[in-house]
């Protein structure tokens, strides 16, 4: 539907009032509004929309809390202490359905800071709607409501640093103190409401055996027993709370990089508009591209393929899409399929790339493999003609791009734990399949990328590059997809069974077997050469 969505939005003539959104509250919708115009650097204009986000947001958390007391949670609240096995005296009952009220209370806020359609609050929901209120104050002269609201985020985070640096510039500009300015009543108000609540909870949880799983990170230490403040913060840390992008890496971090033999770095993160973006040609000769393009081909005329087979992309209807997997194409080398010199040379490249991505965006953590995928996208003849749609529609890695808000949710079905992404093309002999980068918002075009046999664009994988790729109206686009993580754990298993798979035939040769076709020299040897022709790592020649 959202994909639709950005399909209708980019049609001419349709204007954002031709959208009616029946489904997203009230405060949402003045919040999101808030925060494009924020985004236009039009703080005048996004200020009632931000104080109706935060008033409308108060008052649906007043209203979840008012039903905590309800039959249904009255019912909710004894079977917990049932399944708490406490005994049924009175009681026991009535701290029983306290604390299940009490508990219940405490996750309105996180109810209401999670958009419709989603599992996960946004964090920090109401103190980072009063950071963007005292900001907006801030730029449009009101600074008393920007110290109003500095000193109401500051309820939740007395020691945050950026926010007491803007009260001392606000205090610094107002001049004199002024009596009665203070925090927002309502907020202290809530703040002091919900602690008491905390301290209720946490007192059951010491002593009467019950649960509680406190969702707001601002909750002092003070409040939190000891022994459990240490469970606590590994629970958190766990948690897939950071929603935000992360933040670019200086340039000095991007040391002198390993690389192939004739590779270049084209474009860097500056020249592409973005943060950890790399563009960077000679990653394979033409022969190999060759070998690799005629192994996709090969397995696509034997009816074995894996992944889509040929049929309509899953992306568009006007495209057909097939995949091939490290593991696939050492099954079809090992029946004797396909060449067993292009299934090799897959395994090789994919490795390459992961060595090279290390090299460049992260010298100091190993990157492991988590999937490599060998992609053919084809234009269906006939159904090119006015064509509106994309041959992938603009995402983000590994977390779920939200285009109307430019959040990105790292929950399924992203796969959160892809830390750096890589696109290795093989061919340039087709029209469209440009990828590109855009904006959080998924409309605005920041960068693009022409494919060319052997160019590799690598980057980051979540919210700082959504990105997307231009239809394909003629011909075959073939690459190679890869995706990297820092967790070992989710490393690709089918790349080692692969290499097992594709070693044993080796073993047959070595006893006199032919070999079905001869064997390029291979990325490791080749980087050996250069290594002891230089005497030292080959660095990475930079055409600005």
């Amino acid at each position: 539907m959202r994909e639709d969505m950005a399909k209708y939005r980019r049609m001419s003539g349709v204007q954002p009032q031709s959208f009616r959104d029946l489904e997203t509250p009230p405060y949402w919708a003045a919040y999101d509004t808030g925060l494009e115009l924020l985004g236009h650097q039009e703080a005048a204009l996004a200020l009632p929309w931000l104080e109706e986000a935060l008033q409308e947001s108060l008052a649906q958390v007043e209203s979840c809390r008012a039903g905590c007391e309800g039959p249904e949670e009255q019912q909710k609240a004894e079977e917990e202490a049932e399944g708490t096995g406490s005994p049924g005296g009175l009681y026991e009952a009535i701290a029983g359905h306290w604390i299940g009220v009490l508990r219940c209370r405490q996750r309105c806020v996180g109810d209401t800071a999670t958009r419709p359609g989603r599992s996960l609050p946004v964090p920090d929901f109401l103190p980072s709607q009063l950071r963007r209120l005292y900001e907006a104050h801030a730029q449009v002269g009101n600074l008393s409501q920007a110290v109003e609201n500095v000193l109401s985020v500051l309820l939740f985070y007395p020691e945050d640093e950026a926010a007491r640096k803007a009260l001392d510039q606000y205090q610094a500009q107002l001049g004199e103190p002024r009596p009665g300015l203070g925090p927002r009543e309502v907020i202290q108000r809530f703040v002091l409401r919900s602690l008491g609540e905390k301290r209720q909870l946490y007192y059951a949880v010491e002593h009467l055996g019950a649960s509680f799983k406190d969702p707001d990170p601002w909750t002092p230490a003070a409040f939190i027993p000891e022994a459990l403040r240490e469970k606590l913060r590994e629970d958190r840390e766990k948690t897939p709370w950071d929603h935000e992008p992360p933040q670019p890496k200086p340039l000095t971090h991007w040391k002198d990089v390993l690389l192939l033999e004739g590779v270049t770095l084209t474009q860097d993160a500056r020249q592409l508009n973005g943060s950890e973006r790399a563009v960077l040609d000679g990653l394979l000769t033409p022969a190999e591209c060759g070998v690799l393009l005629q192994l996709a081909k090969d397995a696509a005329e034997s009816g074995a393929r894996s992944g889509y087979q040929g049929r309509r992309s899953p992306h568009t209807p006007h495209e057909r899409f097939e995949g091939l997997t490290v593991l696939k194409a050492a099954q079809l080398a090992r029946a004797g399929v396909v060449g067993s010199q292009g299934a090799q040379l897959l395994l090789e490249v994919s490795e390459r790339v992961r060595s090279l991505t290390q090299a460049y965006f992260s010298p100091d953590r190993p990157l492991h493999l988590s999937f490599t995928h060998l992609v053919c996208r084809s234009a269906i003849e006939g159904e090119q003609a006015q064509r509106m749609d994309l041959s992938h529609p603009v995402h983000a890695d590994n977390c779920v791009l939200d285009p109307d808000t430019g959040e990105c949710w790292r929950e399924p079905p992203a796969y959160t734990y892809r830390d750096y992404s890589g696109l290795l093309y093989l061919n340039d002999d087709f029209q469209g399949g440009h990828l590109f980068f855009t904006e959080p918002n998924a409309l605005t075009v920041t960068a693009q990328v022409r494919p060319r046999c052997g160019r590799l664009v690598a980057f980051s994988s979540g919210v700082e590059n959504p990105h997307g790729v231009w239809a394909v109206t003629r011909g075959r686009r073939c690459s190679l997809a890869l995706w990297h993580t820092w967790a070992p754990e989710h490393g690709e298993q089918e790349w080692t069974e692969a290499k097992e798979l594709l070693q044993e035939p080796e073993k047959e040769e070595g006893e006199g077997m032919p070999s079905r076709d001869p064997a390029p020299e291979p990325p490791s040897h080749r980087l050996q050469r250069v290594q002891d022709k230089a005497g030292k790592p080959p660095r990475v020649r930079e055409e600005l």
